[in-house]
């Protein structure tokens, strides 16, 4: 399973790079066309802002996955085993509550915004909603995943304090 999940954040990866690259072009392409020949490509904003969108979420799955989230753990550092695991059952158990309220907001508003199309492309108001959807889904099978290993202690006592050290220090 954890092969899978690195499979999957290696392809969320290529996607976030290629979602960058494409509004790099479209805004510049853009600030080119305006400025240069006063024209510009109708959809450019509204594309860069949907694109911006979808990056943000697929990176918060990646950062979910390698624990790159802020965290404070100085407590729960000083803890033993035992306390450590209590607090990281509680706080995966919040973790997938919350998840499963965005995940069934997304939903519903992309089954909403399914028939609306969006001013300058006239795609589907669902694909933005969307993300939603893929991040609830993604990071519940993450958090599912990491809360399994620690229930049935496969986990080792520092994958319980699942915050990422700075590389600073």
């Amino acid at each position: 399973m954890a092969r899978a999940l690195d499979l999957y954040c290696t392809f969320l990866k290529a996607v976030i790079a290629a979602c960058l690259a494409v509004m790099v072009v479209l805004v510049f392409g853009n600030v080119v066309l305006r400025y240069g020949f006063n024209s510009g490509i109708t959809i450019s904003e509204e594309l860069s802002r949907w694109l911006l969108v979808w990056l943000t979420f697929l990176g918060a799955i990646v950062a979910m996955r390698e624990h790159a989230h802020l965290g404070v753990d100085t407590l729960v550092r000083m803890l033993p085993a035992s306390g450590k695991r209590i607090c990281f059952i509680v706080n995966y158990c919040l973790m997938l509550f919350a998840d499963w309220l965005l995940l069934s907001g997304s939903w519903r508003q992309t089954i909403i915004n399914l028939d609306d199309r969006a001013p300058a492309t006239g795609l589907s108001m669902a694909i933005f909603y969307a993300v939603g959807v893929i991040f609830g889904v993604s990071t519940g099978v993450i958090l599912l995943y990491d809360l399994i290993r620690v229930l049935t202690g496969q986990a080792s006592e520092a994958d319980m304090v699942a915050v990422k050290e700075s590389e600073e220090h």
